[in-house]
């Protein structure tokens, strides 16, 4: 029993749970990201150098023979990819350009030191007067 309450446990912390909503969001975000390239930035890159598809972009190494299928070198899956590379990880570097700009501003406020009490002031003035009855050269 002490393993299942550990995993729970485990499972059940706020990093662990965090971090398995940005997973499951970062996937969805990954396939929107993969729509956008593939749907909508493509096709009229393509029509714009020529009406080439670049899903259909590949270099066959070796024909089908019987059986056996062609051997193809799919160059165009491959730009699309680096392309949906590319767009997530210009989100990401917003997304972490806001958050760091957000913590410098929160550091830049500056803190004003906090205003002592009525005790405090007074605790100070005894401070005070004692140490100059201290101080006072004996006659």
């Amino acid at each position: 029993m002490g393993v299942i309450s550990e995993f729970k446990a485990f499972a059940v912390k706020g990093n662990v749970v965090d971090m398995a909503v940005g997973i499951i969001i970062g996937a969805a975000f990954g396939k929107i990201v993969s729509s956008f390239v593939g749907d909508v930035v493509m096709p009229p890159l393509g029509l714009l150098i020529g009406g080439v598809d670049f899903a259909d972009l590949a270099v066959t190494l070796k024909a089908a023979q019987g059986d056996a299928p062609a051997v193809i070198l799919a160059y165009g899956k491959f730009i699309q990819s680096v392309v949906d590379f590319l767009i997530v990880a210009f989100a990401i570097f917003m997304g972490v350009k806001v958050i760091n700009r957000l913590k410098r501003e929160e550091a830049v406020a500056p803190k004003l030191p906090p205003v002592p009490t009525k005790e405090e002031v007074l605790l100070g003035e005894i401070r005070d007067l004692l140490k100059a009855q201290h101080d006072k050269p004996l006659q």
